[in-house]
């Protein structure tokens, strides 16, 4: 694997009795890279990661995570990987404090707890018994025991599930901290808006295989798609053009109002519109 990889995969395969789950899937992670896995539910996307973690073995393909295979990794490699399970951890009475510098003698070179909680933004919450806490400051919680041993890759299984919108954004940046810092993260979401927000790339699998990689901003052609442009027209009724021109259509517009055109609207395929047609496609 070369040494701007985190992950290298290539012709991944897993079958169960009753499925093919992975069928010749390729991916590649850049290191310093947020990268998000998309599909609908069944299509792979956990049991690729598994794999990539160690906790599943393969039926084919090659796999290189960090430069090693991880159906053959050594204890050392675990110090260098994070995973935050879509599960939350449940500690009953133990505080967050506690729990972190638990977690943290598992390692032989852990971060120091304290700086981790405060990472996480959890600072005030240390002296804090586990259950007292919301939903979303156990998931903090839950990212401060996979970033404790300072992983070089982290893996995020569904980390904002069940967040209101104002949780969801402060844990995004979070997730952009830990990347500043030179981490590099795989995460699996079904929120298109957390795969624009956060990810530098992604990867749309459906039926075991990847459909498609990249930007979210091209995805899917996204970025050179028609747009359709909409106005309230003088008598009342709502104006609509397609083009693939729509500078050139509001500059008309604009000289045939006299400036400002009533509710003005340029729109492109969103990121969620071309995922449904890409997955809908392979339906």
């Amino acid at each position: 694997m070369t040494s701007d990889l985190a992950i290298s995969v290539s012709g991944l395969r897993k079958s169960y009795p009753d499925k093919t789950a992975v069928d010749g899937l390729d991916l590649t992670v850049a290191r310093g890279e947020i990268f998000a896995l998309l599909g609908p539910n069944g299509a792979g996307k956990t049991t690729t990661v598994e794999i990539l973690e160690g906790f599943r073995t393969r039926d084919a393909g090659t796999v290189d995570v960090l430069g090693v295979d991880p159906a053959d990794a050594p204890l050392s490699w675990r110090t260098r990987v994070g995973v935050v399970l879509q599960g939350t951890g449940e500690f009953d009475e133990l505080k967050v404090g506690e729990v972190v510098r638990h977690f943290a003698r598992f390692y032989p070179e852990p971060a120091d707890p304290v700086s981790v909680i405060e990472q996480v933004g959890l600072a005030d919450k240390a002296d804090a018994r586990t259950h007292t806490l919301s939903g979303g400051q156990k998931r903090r919680l839950d990212v401060a025991l996979g970033i404790v041993n300072r992983p070089e890759l982290l893996f995020l299984d569904e980390p904002t599930t069940g967040f209101d919108p104002a949780a969801r954004r402060e844990f995004w940046e979070l997730i952009r901290g830990l990347r500043e810092s030179g981490t590099t993260i795989l995460l699996t979401t079904h929120y298109l808006e957390e795969a624009e927000e956060l990810a530098d790339r992604v990867g749309v699998i459906a039926a075991g295989r990847m459909l498609e990689v990249a930007t979210p901003a091209s995805l899917g052609g996204r970025n050179t798609a028609s747009a359709t442009v909409t106005w309230r027209a003088p008598d009342g009724s709502l104006g609509s053009e397609r083009t693939d021109s729509p500078t050139a259509v509001v500059q008309r517009l604009s000289a045939e109002f006299g400036g400002e055109v009533p509710e003005l609207v340029v729109h492109r395929p969103t990121l969620e519109d071309v995922y449904l047609k890409m997955i809908g496609a392979q339906s």
